[in-house]
C-alpha cells in the first residue's frame, strides 16, 4: 500500500527563492510584505494561497516549485 504525502501549505523563503528566482533577501522581503498585507505577526506562517493571491500566480504553477 503506497503512502499518501499530503502537500504543502506553508510558503518558506527558499520555496520563494525556487519559485521567482530571486536571492534570499528579496524572498524574506516578499515575505515580509504579504505578512504585512494580511496583518499578520512577524513569524506567522505564509499560506500557498497568501502567496498566490498576493503575487497573481496560480496554485498549481507554484505547488512543483515547493522544496
Amino acid at each position: 500500500m503506497q503512502e499518501v504525502i499530503p502537500r504543502r501549505i506553508v510558503v518558506y523563503a527558499k520555496d520563494v527563492m525556487n519559485i521567482t528566482g530571486r536571492r534570499e533577501r528579496a524572498a524574506r522581503k516578499l515575505l515580509a510584505d504579504i505578512r504585512k498585507k494580511y496583518k499578520k505577526k512577524k513569524g506567522d506562517f505564509i499560506s500557498v494561497k497568501d502567496f498566490c493571491n498576493y503575487t497573481g500566480l496560480e496554485e498549481i504553477t507554484v505547488e512543483p516549485f515547493l522544496v
